[in-house]
C-alpha cells in the first residue's frame, strides 16, 4: 500500500482515508503512510500531521523504539516540531536515530524534555549532545549544573592529554573556566557607558544571569550587535545619519585586496566614542558594546533599548531582555507578534507565567507566522471563538494552524448552540 501511495496511484477518496489513518493495514504501515503524506503530499499533508499528532500512543511508542522502523518515520518523530514528550525516551535509546538528530532536539526542547534527556545514558555519554543541550535557552539551575559536570571530565582529560604531549595547559580554550573572572567583570564594567549604570536593577541579578550563561557568553564574546532583519529594517534609514567618508569612497579605484583592507578601519568608525559634547543615539551606543555590555543594558536599560536588543542576533542577549524587571506587558505583547526576532525568544515567552496570564500575548504568539508550529498548536486551545475565526482566515500563518483553528471554531460554535 505504501508503494502505491508513493506513486500516487490511489484515488482521492482513498488518499483521504490514508491521511485519516483509516486504511486496513498494520499499525507500522499506517504510521509510515501518514509520515509520507505529512512530508510529501501538499493536498493531504496537513490532515496527516493532525492525525499523527493524536495517533495511538502505544503504537507510536512501539515504532519509536524499534530499530527496524523506517528512517523517515524516526526522523519525523524526533523533529522538534513533531516531538511527543512520551516518545522521547524511546527515541533517545533507539540506535537507528542518529546523534545529529538528537543534537537538533537538544537545542530547543522544553524543561520537561531536558530532564528526560539528562536521564538517558546515550545523552550523558555524548559530548556533542551535551554541548547542544548547554546552548538550550530553557536550561537553568540544577540541570545546567548537571550538564556542566558531565562536560567537565572531558575537559580535564583533554587538558591532561596536552600536558602529556609536552604542550602548555593554557593553549586549550576549553581548559579555561566558563565563568567570567572578577578581573574580567571589573574590566568590562570600566569600559561600559555610564548609561548602563542607571536603573534600579540590582547588580546581583545581572551577575546571576552572567554566571548562568557564562559558557555561551564566552563563546559569543566577540560577536558584534547584528539585529535580526538588518539595521534599516530595525530603525529606518533616517534614524541616524549615514557617514560618507573618503575612506569608504576611495577603494573603488583600487585593487580588491586594498579595498578589503580599507573597509576594516571604516567599519570601526561607528564603534568609537562620539566627539566631546555630542551624544550617541541608542543604536550607536549599543554598537559600541560587547556581549556582556549588551546583556547589562538589556537588564537595566529603558524601553527603547529593550525594543532594539530583543532583535539581537546573539541569543543570550535577546533572552536577557525578557528577564528585565522593568519589562512591561505591552512590550511583551509587541515582541510576541514580531516576525524579526529569534525563534528562541518566541519559545521563551510562554515559559514566563506572568506573560501567559496576558491573553493578548497568547493570541499574538499564535498569530505570529514565525512562531514554531508545535508552540502555536499548543496555545490555540486558549483562544476565544472570535479569535479562532480570525485565525482560520489568516493567510500569513501555516495552513495546519488555519485548518485546526477552523475546526476548533466550529466545535465551540456547535457546543454553544447545544446549550
Amino acid at each position: 500500500m505504501i508503494d502505491q501511495i508513493r506513486a500516487n496511484k490511489l484515488p482521492s477518496n482513498m488518499m483521504q482515508f490514508a491521511a485519516k489513518g483509516a486504511l486496513q493495514v498494520s499499525a507500522d504501515e499506517n504510521i509510515e503512510i501518514l509520515v509520507h503524506l505529512a512530508r510529501h503530499n501538499k493536498v493531504f499533508g496537513d490532515l496527516a500531521r493532525i492525525t499523527l499528532a493524536g495517533w495511538d500512543e502505544k503504537a507510536s511508542l512501539a515504532a519509536a523504539s524499534d530499530p527496524k522502523t523506517a528512517r523517515e518515520v524516526l526522523d519525523y518523530f524526533i523533529a522538534p516540531e513533531n516531538l511527543r514528550p512520551k516518545l522521547l525516551p524511546a527515541l533517545l535509546e533507539n540506535p537507528s536515530v542518529p546523534d545529529s538528530q538528537i543534537e537538533k532536539v537538544a537545542v530547543s526542547v522544553s524543561n520537561d524534555a531536558i530532564a528526560t534527556m539528562l536521564q538517558s545514558k546515550r545523552v550523558r555519554a555524548s559530548r556533542a549532545v551535551l554541548q547542544s543541550l548547554r546552548s538550550n535557552p530553557y536550561l537553568k539551575g540544577e540541570e545546567a549544573k548537571a550538564v556542566a559536570e558531565l562536560l567537565t571530565p572531558a575537559r580535564g582529560a583533554a587538558s591532561a592529554a596536552v600536558q602529556e604531549n609536552g604542550g602548555t595547559t593554557s593553549v586549550a580554550p576549553e581548559s579555561q573556566p566558563d565563568a567570567p573572572s572578577a578581573q574580567e567583570s571589573a574590566s568590562a564594567s570600566a569600559n561600559e557607558p555610564a548609561e548602563i549604570e542607571e536603573g534600579e536593577v540590582p547588580d546581583a541579578a545581572v551577575a546571576d544571569y552572567l554566571a548562568q550563561n557564562a559558557s555561551e557568553i564566552a563563546a559569543e564574546k566577540d560577536k558584534a550587535f547584528h539585529p535580526v532583519g538588518g539595521v534599516v529594517d530595525l530603525l529606518g534609514a533616517d534614524y541616524f545619519p549615514v557617514v560618507e567618508s573618503k575612506e569608504v569612497a576611495a577603494p573603488s579605484a583600487q585593487a580588491p585586496s586594498a579595498a578589503g583592507a580599507a573597509a576594516k578601519p571604516a567599519a570601526k568608525v561607528q564603534a568609537k566614542a562620539p566627539p566631546p559634547g555630542q551624544r550617541d543615539n541608542t543604536l550607536q551606543k549599543i554598537n559600541r558594546l560587547d556581549v556582556k555590555g549588551r546583556i547589562q543594558l538589556a537588564l537595566k536599560g529603558n524601553k527603547e533599548e529593550r525594543s532594539i536588543l530583543i532583535r539581537d542576533g546573539t541569543k543570550v542577549v535577546a533572552l536577557a531582555v525578557l528577564e528585565a524587571p522593568k519589562i512591561t506587558d505591552g512590550e511583551v505583547e509587541k515582541f510576541a507578534l514580531q516576525k524579526n526576532v529569534l525563534e528562541a525568544v518566541l519559545r521563551q515567552i510562554p515559559l514566563k507565567r506572568r506573560f501567559m496570564k496576558n491573553y493578548i500575548v497568547v493570541r499574538n504568539l499564535v498569530s505570529n507566522p514565525r512562531t514554531p508550529l508545535d508552540l502555536g498548536l499548543g496555545l490555540m486551545k486558549h483562544l476565544l471563538v472570535q479569535d479562532l475565526k480570525n485565525l482560520s482566515a489568516n493567510k500569513e500563518i501555516a495552513e495546519t494552524v488555519r485548518k485546526l483553528a477552523l475546526k476548533m471554531y466550529k466545535q465551540k460554535i456547535d457546543a454553544a448552540n447545544k446549550k
